[in-house]
């Protein structure tokens, strides 16, 4: 029987083991700027020790969740958190649509109006910047881009007729409608790195460059990371896991799916199209 009570689960070591691990990623990041041998290798430890914690501690609140501890108050704040989260994620890529906004708008305008600076830089998008000579060819829209963006708005679909599939307790529709996302977002992610082999400009290609690999790059972590979510759900769902009522999870991560969808629109349409 659902408890009544709001869970407080026990103190629990996982926060500290998840802070360590932060700490051994961001100092291996720092020697593997200056070039130090030990850089790599504690960057690799650092990872090692956050996937244990991920396992640890997710592996906690889902056991948590099967003993039935959650009551429909712990499902709103779970859902306002996931929301914050989300929201959290929105601003993290406004600021880069932001940069290349205002790049494109005042920047690269303003220096077209500095003759006395650079008397030869001709303002206008797309452009490495004055005292940048090395050509390159923009990445066109029509292409891996529009094939990529048909990819992702048929994985948005999968993901919803596979929660169709869950409200109607069909566990077939969903196993597969769920595969056929992780399966879609992994088909995106390899047309994304033939892109960036095949492209010739890199991230030091000045403002073009910095703007474009910052955005797309992003972007395709977070695809990297829907399509880990969406496994991990998927194995649940094997294991015979939520029900037609509560699968909060569930929804949590198409929630994610759908805003990376979202984004990716919007990369479409300003970093590849305009």
């Amino acid at each position: 029987m659902k408890t009544s009570r709001y869970y407080l689960p026990a103190p629990s070591w996982w926060p500290i083991v998840g802070s360590v691990a932060s700490l051994m990623l961001a100092s291996g990041f720092l020697l593997l700027l200056q070039h130090t041998p030990a850089g790599p290798y504690l960057m690799l430890a650092g990872a090692f020790v956050l996937a244990v914690m991920l396992f640890g501690w997710f592996g906690a609140v889902i056991r948590e969740s099967i003993a039935d501890k959650f009551n429909d108050q712990v499902d709103v704040s779970y859902r306002w958190g996931m929301s914050w989260f989300i929201f959290s994620e929105v601003m993290f890529f406004a600021a880069l649509f932001g940069t290349l906004f205002y790049t494109r708008h005042f920047s690269v305008p303003w220096l077209g109006h500095t003759p006395l600076l650079w008397p030869d830089y001709h303002a206008t998008w797309p452009t490495a910047g004055p005292g940048l000579t090395t050509p390159f060819t923009p990445m066109a829209a029509w292409g891996i881009p529009a094939i990529n963006t048909l990819i992702l708005l048929s994985s948005g679909a999968t993901v919803t007729w596979a929660h169709w599939g869950l409200k109607k307790n069909n566990r077939l529709q969903l196993k597969i409608g769920l595969a056929l996302t992780i399966l879609l977002g992994v088909i995106f992610l390899v047309l994304q790195a033939h892109e960036y082999l095949s492209a010739d400009f890199s991230l030091k290609t000045g403002v073009y460059g910095a703007t474009f690999y910052l955005l797309t790059g992003f972007h395709g972590a977070h695809v990297t990371l829907g399509a880990i979510m969406l496994s991990v759900i998927l194995g649940r769902v094997l294991a015979g896991h939520f029900s037609e009522k509560r699968h909060f999870a569930f929804e949590a991560v198409s929630w994610y799916w759908h805003f990376v969808d979202v984004i990716w629109l919007l990369l479409f349409v300003f970093v590849y199209w305009l």
